[in-house]
């Protein structure tokens, strides 16, 4: 009794073998890793979909309080910084031989200590994954809301919380789909979809052309304002910048050898998704800015108005561009959630486990997204608060940690030059993000 079995021709025990065959029973469970035959272009067309969402809609309105100079500057470097800690964190994917860190916080762990790297990553990993998923709630229904107002002007007005209502109905089915690779339709056509509704939101604005009392100028009137203004529009910015939260968990998804390892097709699907991110951003920020001004509101399909067909087509398209970027978000949730009680609770992996795990999330970021419905102040709050730490300097403290650069070269400069960036970022934007929810929840009714 109690005695273990003899050693195998593995050197373990009985017991251990159990264990073992039992871990990787529950890994091929678990939605991150439970799949790994994607090609190149599903980390192309995954990565599309993680960061061109909201956000892209908001660019102008983010322009406008940042002037040009200042603006154009920002989204530039945004582009650049924040394709440099992508590379990073696809280089970092399997710098362990015989390793690969398959979710973020598994990176953090090993630059940081086990339990220090989960301290610091999680939490932040969480806000924007949950954060992400709340606000496409809100831009799903306000889409959906809008595309039923144009579409059947004369109908009786429902009010918003019901569109939400409705934009979550789809995840309550989608969520189920197992892991990453089960839902690369749903990501292929989300993506597909940023790049024809951007497109939409630059040519009709192009074709209205510069509006005859355009202003330029910051549309506050007290320094204070103006001030305030700009930090939630860095937020802005942040937000737009945001596929690093689950590039791991995308880079997981890809078979990997030692002659062959992921990052090769992993870099190749970023750069494509990068080219057609620089697509949709560019001409939707500096186009719809330079067309209205500072008259644009902070969501771009909103200003625009004719013609009618085509801006409700494009609400359209946003419906399931953020139907699609709401799963990649969510699906690292799952795992986190999925592998505490697995793996920690010990309960049963089975598919009624799943059911309600998954529902439980999705009706959660149903009733904050429909209680909280304050579009651009909730992209400023939560793209500076977490956005600017796991996109542009989080990445840079874990190079410089791992890899220990010769101090004062080429590598140690550029990390802290993104994390100075970053953690400027991260303390100014927030604090506009929070003005304006403020300034917007005054006139909001719960039942609107």
């Amino acid at each position: 009794m109690g005695v273990e079995t003899t050693n195998n021709d593995h050197g373990y025990t009985q017991k251990e073998d159990d264990e073992v065959a039992r871990q990787k029973a529950i890994d091929d469970w678990l939605p991150i890793t439970s799949s790994r035959n994607a090609k190149w272009w599903y980390s192309a067309f995954h990565n599309v979909t993680a960061m061109v969402g909201a956000g892209v809609l908001s660019l102008p309105y983010a322009m406008s309080e940042l002037g040009w100079g200042p603006g154009v500057a920002v989204l530039i470097l945004s582009w650049i910084i924040t394709l440099y800690t992508l590379w990073q964190m696809v280089e970092m994917h399997e710098m362990v031989p015989g390793k690969r860190f398959d979710r973020y916080h598994e990176l953090g762990q090993h630059a940081f200590g086990e339990k220090l790297g989960l301290y610091i990553v999680v939490p932040q990993q969480l806000i924007v994954e949950v954060g992400v998923c709340i606000v496409y709630m809100v831009t799903g229904g306000k889409s959906l809301k809008k595309f039923h107002d144009i579409v059947c002007s004369t109908c009786k007005p429902i009010k918003q919380t019901y569109f939400i209502m409705i934009f979550a109905s789809v995840h309550f089915v989608l969520s189920h789909l197992p892991n990453f690779n089960s839902i690369s339709g749903v990501s292929l056509a989300a993506a597909v979809m940023s790049l024809s509704y951007s497109t939409i939101a630059w040519s009709a604005a192009v074709d209205k052309g510069v509006q005859p009392d355009v202003q330029y100028g910051y549309k506050a009137t007290t320094k204070v304002g103006t001030v305030f203004n700009f930090f939630s529009a860095l937020g802005d910015v942040a937000f737009a910048y945001a596929g690093h939260n689950v590039v791991l968990e995308i880079q997981a998804t890809i078979p990997s050898t030692p002659e062959k390892p992921s990052k090769g097709p992993m870099w190749r699907g970023v750069i494509v998704a990068y080219i057609v991110v620089a697509l949709c951003y560019f001409p939707v920020a500096l186009i719809g800015y330079w067309i209205y001004g500072n008259s644009i509101s902070d969501n771009i399909l909103i200003t625009l108005e004719k013609p009618v067909w085509l801006i409700a087509m494009a609400n359209m398209f946003v419906v399931v561009h953020v139907i699609g970027s709401y799963q990649i978000y969510a699906m690292p949730v799952f795992d986190m959630m999925e592998t505490v009680l697995v793996k920690k609770l010990n309960f049963r992996p089975t598919m009624i486990l799943r059911f309600f795990v998954r529902n439980i999330y999705v009706a959660f970021t149903m009733f904050v997204g429909i209680t909280f419905p304050f579009f651009g102040g909730l992209l400023g709050f939560f793209g500076g608060f977490a956005f600017a730490p796991t996109t542009y300097f989080l990445p840079c403290v874990m190079w410089l940690a791992i890899y220990k650069p010769k101090k004062f070269g080429l590598s140690w400069w550029a990390n802290w030059i993104c994390i100075v960036f970053g953690v400027i970022l991260m303390i100014v934007s927030p604090i506009g993000g929070m003005r304006q929810i403020i300034i917007q929840a005054k006139d909001y009714k719960f039942y609107n």
